[in-house]
């Protein structure tokens, strides 16, 4: 069976074994380590650690090909405006300027603006395999019944599984329209002009908005029928009962988190490390 974007495949590993919730609270805690520090060393070594994770997982490149060249898209982009917009940033933030090169007046490029860019950079590089590791190794039941265990509303837990289902849905629903729109003539290739390709791709969006709506009517039918948010209470097919391996990964995120804001106090006096200071 060939993996999809964003579809969720079982795996029998540690990753896929463990709680939604715990998935999500590692999420939160890493992702709140990278957006606190400016410090590139603590940065780069989550980095290496959700990279390791997500190899470990057995996420395959297909399932996340989308998603990385969008975010290298992203990435690139951002790279770019911070510089044209404040090309000084830098020097503000470490009182300090070693100029490298200059182009006109303006864009001066120092150490202290490529080491803040830089960094900048491998935040987000760091916190995006962790978002896609909680995408794809989640099971939307499974972590819908999690929330319900720690006294989040069923009903709010069920809209965050439904969500999390959409997206692969989606994609499939478009694939479908896809082919069979090409089996009636529908030219997507690169052959094609790209403001014909552009036209094409919106003749398939509309019979996908269609189908989509389709859907979403089709379940709360379902629902209704079935009396779902009469009860205060429901039962979980999925339920998952924390596990060790759910307790050491919160540990380990925390002792990470702790660490983090401890070398930024201790260390470095702030959240930005100064290597341009003796």
């Amino acid at each position: 069976m060939k993996d999809k974007l964003f579809d969720y495949v079982e795996r029998d590993n540690w990753v896929f074994q463990m709680s939604g919730v715990t998935k999500l609270i590692c999420f939160l805690l890493l992702s709140a380590s990278v957006m606190f520090t400016y410090d590139i060393r603590t940065i780069l070594v989550v980095m290496v650690l959700s990279f390791t994770v997500l190899r470990i997982s057995g996420i395959t490149f297909r399932q996340i090909r989308g998603m990385l060249w969008a975010v290298v898209l992203f990435l690139a982009v951002n790279f770019v405006l911070t510089f044209v917009f404040n090309p000084t940033y830098g020097v503000e933030i470490y009182g300090t300027c070693h100029e490298i090169f200059r182009f006109g007046s303006r864009y001066i490029v120092t150490q202290e603006q490529a080491l803040y860019q830089i960094t900048k950079f491998f935040k987000y590089g760091a916190v995006i395999p962790l978002g896609m590791l909680f995408l794809l190794t989640t099971n939307p039941s499974e972590f819908a019944a999690s929330l319900n265990g720690i006294k989040v509303s069923y009903k709010a837990a069920y809209a965050l599984a439904l969500t999390l289902r959409y997206f692969p849905d989606t994609i499939r629903n478009y694939n479908d329209i896809s082919v069979a729109q090409q089996s009636r003539g529908l030219d997507m290739s690169k052959k094609e002009k790209l403001g014909v390709r552009i036209k094409n791709v919106m003749n398939i969006c509309v019979p996908l908005i269609f189908s989509t709506m389709d859907r979403i009517d089709v379940i709360s039918n379902a629902m209704d029928l079935r009396a779902f948010g009469k009860h205060k209470k429901r039962t979980w097919y999925a339920r998952r009962s924390p596990e060790m391996i759910d307790y050491i990964c919160i540990a380990v995120c925390v002792v990470i988190l702790l660490a983090v804001i401890l070398i930024a106090v201790f260390v470095n006096h702030g959240r930005f490390w100064n290597p341009f200071i003796s």
